[in-house]
């Protein structure tokens, strides 16, 4: 039997559940916002933030893969704050997304985090009700 409900493809990459060391500064006044990364794609990284920032804020960030000695460096925009005020949230969190990152870059990210888990999924995920009914009267 087949599915009847289709889950929304939101994401541009999977995120992976990756421990990682960072620093993420505030451009304009180089402040420390964050050291630590809880998953990372190849288009962005959730951080625990030390400090509260406004979405929309440029960043700059600099990680180092986990088991590697490789440095990335990116310029990075606040594209989500988690304040920690919800039961499930794991504190104040910053979701950031990569602005200016080398293609090579990129791509050698993608090829790093295949094989690494994706992160436990906090809510049920999202259904494309669209999509559905288009498979529902295909069938």
């Amino acid at each position: 039997m087949k599915p009847t409900l289709v889950r929304a493809q939101q994401r541009r990459s999977p995120r992976r559940a990756l421990r990682l060391d960072c620093q993420v500064v505030r451009e304009r006044d180089f402040r420390l916002l964050a050291t630590r990364g809880l998953d990372l794609s190849a288009h962005g990284v959730l951080v625990a933030a030390v400090t509260r920032v406004l979405t929309g804020e440029p960043v700059l960030l600099t990680f180092r893969f986990p088991h590697t000695g490789w440095w990335f460096d990116a310029e990075a925009t606040v594209a989500r704050v988690v304040h920690g005020r919800r039961p499930r949230d794991r504190g104040l969190l910053l979701g950031l997304e990569f602005e200016s990152i080398d293609p090579g870059v990129r791509y050698t990210l993608r090829t790093l985090l295949e094989g690494v888990p994706p992160p436990v999924p906090a809510r049920a995920p999202r259904i494309d009700y669209a999509a559905s009914i288009r498979l529902a009267s295909v069938s």
